[in-house]
């Protein structure tokens, strides 16, 4: 991946076998420490399977996790939750930040007040941290799928189901969102790189609304009546533009390629309306956020940067338990 070298899961595992071989040290000290998790929203299924993992992995450890969020992907109240868990004082705070730009300073604070910061899924500034140079480098890690890979593999699929060629477009959150703007980055790079016969229109921007997403659809259809497809760059976006392809009457002639795979995403590839779903492992985020924090807390290394994997559904894998388990919790 570009801008970030990405540690394979073998590297997170060892963080994890550290982390876990303290755990007995850190009991003799009757030190308990409490790690919170900021997510982006508290709603999405892809953040509930996050927590799961780091929930999962605080009770091996024997830490406490606290989670608490905002029930929108907004830095407006995203920032007010992150004031009040500082405000608490944990060892240690996980976050997917809202903004890139925007969290930097309210970060700033916690790092400031002396409690480590870890991001997850979405990053500040450039995602590479403890460089030395710029303000947003605080962070100890950054931990998340390789969301630029994640879009090439995306524009990939879409192409196959499409034929190679015809109008195609993103369905974007908004502007400035490190995760999706990195998806779109990916999927446009290789589209222009690998496949003339494919077009891609001007990207729509839901602001994490299905609805608007789904109205989009059908608008960018009325303009372009030759449109064969739609990446949606995350979970709203995906849904609502399924829908919104079901609703002009287009299912399977308008393909849709969907990041996230929450459990709706199953009956939309069975029934056709959606035709590949790329799953992330927020599990395992979660998972390794919780033991990279663990693991920086009583006294070893992490790395900066820890990348987790993708598993591609379709209709012919969805019902293999290997691949379903990757569908998010509810």
């Amino acid at each position: 991946m570009e801008r970030r070298s990405f540690f394979k899961i073998a590297a997170a595992a060892t963080i994890a076998t550290s982390a876990a071989l303290t755990a007995g040290h850190a009991g003799a000290a009757d030190k308990k420490y409490t790690i919170a998790l900021v997510p982006g929203l508290t709603t999405d299924a892809f953040y509930i399977t996050m927590r799961k993992g780091a929930e999962a992995a605080a009770k091996a450890v024997g830490a406490t996790l606290v989670f608490q969020g905002a029930p929108d992907f907004n830095p407006v109240t995203q920032v007010p939750v992150l004031d009040a868990v500082i405000a608490k004082k944990p060892d240690a705070i996980l976050i997917a930040p809202t903004d890139k730009d925007q969290l930097i300073q309210p970060l700033k604070k916690a790092s400031d007040a002396g409690i480590p910061v870890i991001t997850v899924d979405t990053f500040i500034g450039s995602g590479v941290y403890q460089t030395g140079a710029g303000n947003a480098d605080f962070p100890l890690a950054y931990i998340a799928s390789d969301n630029v890979l994640g879009g090439e593999i995306a524009a990939r699929a879409l192409a196959k189901a499409v034929g190679d060629k015809g109008k195609v477009y993103v369905s974007n959150v908004k502007p400035g969102v490190s995760t999706t703007d990195q998806r779109e980055e990916g999927f446009k790079k290789e589209m222009a790189a690998n496949h003339p016969g494919i077009q891609v229109l001007d990207t729509q921007f839901n602001d994490n609304d299905a609805n608007k997403a789904a109205s989009q659809v059908q608008a960018v259809f009325a303009r372009n009546p030759d449109l064969v497809g739609v990446f949606g760059a995350n979970l709203f976006s995906a849904l609502g533009s399924a829908t919104g392809v079901k609703q002009a009457g287009k299912s399977g002639a308008v393909k849709v390629v969907a990041f996230d795979a929450p459990t709706s995403i199953v009956d939309n590839i069975n029934s056709g309306l959606v035709d590949v779903a790329i799953a992330q492992h927020p599990a395992e985020i979660g998972y390794f956020g919780v033991m990279a924090a663990y693991a920086h807390l009583t006294g070893n290394s992490i790395p900066t940067a820890i990348g987790t994997g993708f598993t591609i559904i379709d209709k012919s894998n969805v019902t293999d338990p290997k691949v379903s388990k990757y569908v998010y919790s509810d």
